[in-house]
C-alpha cells in the first residue's frame, strides 16, 4: 500500500490533528479540513462585521445558494431541502410532524441508532403508539450477533413487520453501531408500492455512498454532514417530499420568516429560529469543493481499502468474524468486528469501553467501541489522513490489551 501511503500521509496535512494522535473515529465526530474551517470563519467574519447586513440582505442568498449546491450532489432541490443542526434536529422534526394516535405504530428495526429509538420511543408514549422494532439477520443463539448473508435478511423482517397501522418505516442508510449499509432503495419502493411513508437516517452515507434522492423516492432524509463529508459542526439537513412540507411543525418557534423581507416558505420555520452563526450551512458548498478536488471515486475506494485492511487485520486478533460479506455493498469506510463475548460482559452501561479509554491512554489512538443489543464492537473509520500503517499499529495495540487485560 505504498503509493497510498504517500496519498493519505499527505492528506492528514489537510486537517489538524496534534502530533502523535491517530485519528481512527471520523464516523462520529468528523473534523473539518483545513480550508473548510477557514471558510467557516470567514462567513463569521462576515456576520460579525455588520449583523444586520448580513442578516437582511446576504443571509437568505446565501443560503439559498448552499442549499442549491448541497441539492445537486445529492439528486434532490435545494427547495426541498432544509438546513438544522444535525440528523438528530432533522428526526426530531419528522416526529412532531406527523400525527400519530392511540395504537399507532412506528417501524425501526433492531440495528438502529439509539437516540432515533429514543426519540421515537418519547413520541409514542406521549400518544399511546408503539415502536415496532423486528430483529434483522440470522445466528444460532442470543450470545453471538446477528450475522448477515443475504439483503433479504435485511428486506423481509421489516416488511413483515408492517400491519395495517405502520404510520412510518424509519431506516438507516448506513446503521452507525455496525456500519452495515442497508438496501434503502428496496425498502423505499416497497414501502411506496403499500402507501406508507418512509424516513432514512442518512448521516454515515453523504459522501461514503452515492445518494441520489430522487431515485430514492423517500418522504424523508436525515443526516448530518460533518461525518465523511467533513463539513463544518453544525451543520446538517433535512429533506422533506413535497406533500409532506405543508405539514411540517418546527421543534422551536420563533418568528417563522425571512428577515430579508422574502416570501413565504415551507422552510421559513427551521431557517430563522432567533440569532444565530450560520457559518456551518453556509460552509457546505466549501466541503463539496474539497471532496471533488480530491475525487470521490478516491476517497470511496481508498477509504473502503484501509477498512477492508483493518477487518483483515483485527478479525484473527480478537478472534472473531465481522457480521456481513466481505463486499463493498456491505461496508464503505468504516468496519466493525464484533469483540470477544467476556470482553463485553465486563464493559459497564453506559461508560466508555475499557478497551477504547486503553488505546486512548496507552497510544493515544481515538476508535470507537459501540454497542447493539448487547454485544460491542470496535468500529474503525477511515478518511483520507489514515493509513495503513495506523491500522498496523491499532491491531498491535489491540493484540497487547488483549494479552494484558
Amino acid at each position: 500500500m505504498s503509493a497510498g501511503e504517500s496519498l493519505t500521509q499527505a492528506g492528514r496535512n489537510d486537517w489538524s490533528f496534534p502530533d502523535g494522535v491517530t485519528y481512527l473515529n471520523h464516523g462520529s465526530f468528523g473534523p473539518s479540513t483545513r480550508v473548510v474551517h477557514e471558510v467557516r470563519e470567514s462567513w463569521s467574519h462576515r456576520l460579525n462585521a455588520n449583523p444586520m447586513d448580513f442578516y437582511l440582505r446576504q443571509f437568505d442568498g446565501a443560503l439559498e445558494h448552499a442549499a442549491g449546491r448541497l441539492g445537486q450532489w445529492i439528486g434532490a432541490e435545494g427547495r426541498d431541502l432544509v438546513f438544522v443542526d444535525n440528523a438528530t434536529v432533522a428526526m426530531n422534526v419528522v416526529a412532531e410532524s406527523l400525527e400519530l394516535g392511540p395504537g399507532d405504530e412506528i417501524l425501526l428495526n433492531d440495528h438502529e441508532y439509539g437516540a432515533v429509538f429514543r426519540i421515537w420511543r418519547a413520541v409514542c408514549e406521549r400518544v399511546g403508539a408503539k415502536v415496532v422494532s423486528p430483529t434483522l439477520g440470522h445466528g444460532t443463539s442470543d450470545d453471538e450477533p446477528r450475522r448477515f448473508t443475504d439483503r433479504s435478511e435485511i428486506i423481509e423482517p421489516i416488511l413483515n413487520a408492517i400491519t395495517s397501522k405502520t404510520k412510518l418505516i424509519i431506516i438507516s442508510h448506513i446503521t452507525s453501531p455496525t456500519a452495515i449499509i442497508f438496501p434503502v432503495a428496496e425498502v423505499c419502493s416497497a414501502a411506496r408500492r403499500r402507501g406508507i411513508p418512509i424516513c432514512i437516517d442518512g448521516p454515515h452515507a453523504i459522501a461514503m455512498r452515492n445518494v441520489n434522492l430522487r431515485a430514492l423516492d423517500c418522504d424523508f432524509y436525515c443526516a448530518s454532514l460533518h461525518k465523511w463529508l467533513s463539513a463544518p459542526f453544525g451543520s446538517g439537513f433535512l429533506y422533506v417530499r413535497r406533500n409532506w412540507q405543508a405539514k411540517l411543525k418546527p421543534h422551536l418557534t420563533s418568528w417563522g420568516r425571512s428577515l430579508g423581507g422574502q416570501g413565504p416558505r415551507w422552510q421559513d420555520n427551521l431557517n430563522w429560529l432567533g440569532t444565530r452563526d450560520p457559518a456551518p450551512f453556509l460552509s457546505v458548498p466549501a466541503a463539496i469543493e474539497f471532496l471533488e478536488r480530491v475525487g470521490l471515486e478516491r476517497f470511496r475506494s481508498q477509504t473502503h481499502d484501509l477498512a477492508r485492511y483493518a477487518r483483515s487485520r483485527l478479525e484473527p486478533i480478537l478472534g472473531q468474524a465481522a457480521t456481513i460479506p466481505d463486499s463493498p455493498d456491505w461496508y464503505g469506510s468504516m468496519i466493525a468486528i464484533p469483540l470477544p463475548p467476556d470482553s463485553s460482559k465486563k464493559a459497564r452501561p453506559n461508560a466508555i469501553h475499557p478497551l477504547q479509554q486503553g488505546l486512548w491512554d496507552r497510544h493515544q489512538t481515538e476508535v470507537l467501541v459501540t454497542e447493539c443489543h448487547g454485544h460491542r464492537y470496535l468500529r474503525v473509520s477511515c478518511h483520507l489522513y489514515n493509513t495503513a500503517a495506523e491500522i498496523d499499529a491499532l491491531s498491535e495495540a489491540v493484540k497487547t490489551w488483549f494479552a494484558s487485560a
